[in-house]
């Protein structure tokens, strides 16, 4: 038996979910990181998705939608436009990653060891493999979704 042949294949299914639990560090200023207790979380159900929750120890945490694509290719550099972006650290950040995130209430510029993000991604690759998200995309259930919500109310009195 051949060491490809001896791996073990990756598990797939929609109930699959996995999650990691760690600190990151908001960068308030050059010299002033602040320790804020995160999670990772992905499914196969969002599969292109990783939820990143800040403040879990807090009753109502925040919640970041991030490209797992994008944190795949910010590991080797940068990568990402908009809403995020991130890349490998130089100098006294080298072996961490810097996530800059905008969103329509909040921004922040976090910092996270490389290597765990890294152990993570190779987490979610074994509930869907880079490459095969679509396998994992519902999109007749998508579609039926969309046709079947209630549109906007409108107003019976035609006052707008």
């Amino acid at each position: 038996m051949t060491p490809d042949e001896a791996r073990v294949p990756p598990q797939r299914g929609s109930a699959v979910r996995i999650a990691l639990h760690l600190v990151i560090e908001v960068v308030v200023a050059a010299d002033l990181h602040v320790p804020v207790v995160a999670r990772l979380r992905y499914g196969a159900d969002e599969p292109y998705t990783v939820h990143l929750d800040n403040h879990v120890d807090l009753p109502e945490p925040v919640t970041w939608s991030l490209s797992r694509d994008v944190l795949l290719a910010g590991l080797t550099g940068p990568a990402g436009l908009g809403d995020m972006s991130i890349a490998p650290g130089e100098g006294p950040d080298r072996g961490h990653l810097l996530v800059s995130l905008h969103g329509e209430e909040a921004s922040a510029l976090l910092r996270l060891p490389a290597h765990v993000l890294q152990d993570f991604l190779r987490r979610t690759e074994c509930v869907v493999p880079f490459g095969c998200e679509q396998e994992h995309v519902d999109l007749d259930g998508l579609v039926e979704r969309l046709l079947t919500e209630d549109g906007p109310e409108e107003d019976p009195d035609g006052a707008g």
